[in-house]
């Protein structure tokens, strides 16, 4: 049984839909460390590793590759840790959160104006197949 706070991978691979797998593979190239390990060996992780993986997982969507997924998690780590530390490496960590921020706006509009397409598609589709409206699956619209 892991410590108060502290879950297997397991569990965390339950929690995020994501496969232990994937959770390895994350570790063994050090996006994703453990936060401890049982006695026996097995790694542990807690809430704000399972937040770290989650930012990781909404990121893929929008085409972010696992390397921009380190810097941002390094850039949150830099704010974190710059609130204590010099005023030049926070403004640094702020600016490149900032930067990662209109760049997920920037690819939210294109993957909005995708989904509209696809809109408009279904919607033609569906006029020229006489298919009636309950016949046809939801769209963002409805």
């Amino acid at each position: 049984m892991p410590a108060a706070g502290m879950m297997h991978i397991g569990e965390l691979a339950e929690r995020t839909g994501l496969s232990l797998r994937t959770i390895r593979h994350y570790d063994e190239i050090g996006l994703l460390t453990p936060s401890g390990r049982s006695q026996g060996g097995f790694r542990l992780y807690t809430e704000g590793d399972y937040e770290r993986l989650m930012l990781i997982r909404r990121m893929k969507p929008l085409g972010y590759s696992l390397e921009q997924s380190a810097d941002l998690l390094r850039a949150i780590d830099s704010t974190a840790e710059a609130v204590t530390g010099d005023a030049a490496a926070a403004a640094d960590a702020r600016q490149s959160l900032q930067d990662f921020r209109a760049d997920a706006a920037q690819r939210r509009a294109t993957l909005a104006r995708q989904l509209a397409m696809a809109d408009e598609f279904l919607a033609l589709l569906a006029d020229r197949s006489g298919a009636p409206p309950e016949e046809l699956p939801p769209t963002a619209a409805s």
